[in-house]
């Protein structure tokens, strides 16, 4: 009798970090794009959101002093954007929004590989973390008052504060979930534990330290622009402008307008931040199935 033949299938080759890459050529690395239905509904519920705002102001629900229609905000935001005052401001918070972010990732990232590769460290500390961690960064605005007297300072280092948490938490947890037989095999080739690290673990790790990195991102901007409305005495940023502008009489259009281009700007930010990670790691999302 002879025996049924079993076609033999090709393992696919192995991709950064031990992963298997699966898929015919180029293709393998693309992740999936965002579906065009999924953007207009987006700007559908954006549309409705101004739609709703133009009609209550309109309609005199709200006192216009207090809540002007869609139209007036939009266009003072239009004017603000092209006021050199305003500008400044805007480069001031992204000025502290960017040096808190590389400091926290400066600090995290190296410290999230050290807890995640080292358990007695990871337990040392464990404690100490779990403390410091659900502690709000504007909580600690009043003491960065007392021990900062520069506002440039205090800011990055409550922003660095904030924004640490989120990057540290995914690298300890993304080095947990290295691939163990990519692992072995290096070894089994003679690589040392700090090759290991940074040849096996850490083009594992990096997509998910991208991930912490963006989801970090938007929190250093939230924390920027309080610790500027809450600390005060800078020369420039969002928050100093919202407070000053708030101080007068009949300029709500104003503050909805500072504060409508403020979550313009972190959108944006979020915008550029995962279309970068889309593109260096498209292997991850690739292998993963789904988009960044």
């Amino acid at each position: 009798m002879v025996e049924p033949t079993v076609p033999t299938v090709n393992a696919p080759a192995a991709g950064p970090g031990g992963h298997r890459r699966t898929g015919p050529g180029r293709d393998r690395f693309r992740p999936p794009r965002p579906r065009r239905g999924t953007f207009t509904r987006g700007l559908t519920g954006v549309l409705a959101f101004l739609l709703i705002g133009e009609v209550v102001g309109r309609a005199g629900i709200v006192e216009r002093a207090f809540l002007p229609p869609t139209s007036t905000v939009l266009g003072r935001a239009l004017g603000l954007l092209t006021d050199g005052g305003f500008l400044q401001d805007i480069a001031a918070t992204l000025l502290g929004w960017g040096s808190g972010l590389l400091i926290a990732a400066a600090i995290a990232v190296p410290l999230g590989l050290a807890l995640g590769s080292l358990p007695f460290v990871n337990s040392a500390v464990r404690v100490l973390i779990e403390f410091l961690r659900p502690i709000p960064g504007v909580a600690l605005i009043p003491l960065a008052l007392l021990l900062i007297p520069d506002q440039a300072q205090m800011v990055r280092f409550v922003v660095a504060y904030a924004a640490i948490w989120p990057i540290m938490v995914n690298t300890v947890y993304a080095v947990g979930d290295v691939d163990p037989v990519a692992r072995d095999m290096a070894r089994c080739f003679g690589l040392g534990g700090f090759a290991v690290l940074t040849r096996v673990a850490l083009p594992s790790v990096a997509p998910f330290i991208a991930t912490g990195v963006r989801l970090a991102s938007s929190i250093a901007l939230i924390v920027t622009i309080a610790t500027e409305l809450l600390a005060g005495g800078g020369e420039h940023g969002i928050g100093m402008f919202v407070i000053q502008a708030s101080g007068g009489i009949g300029t709500a259009d104003v503050v909805f307008a500072a504060v409508g281009i403020a979550g313009v700007l972190g959108f944006l930010l979020d915008v550029i931040m995962r279309s970068a990670e889309q593109r260096l790691f498209r292997w991850h999302f690739a292998r993963q199935g789904v988009a960044a």
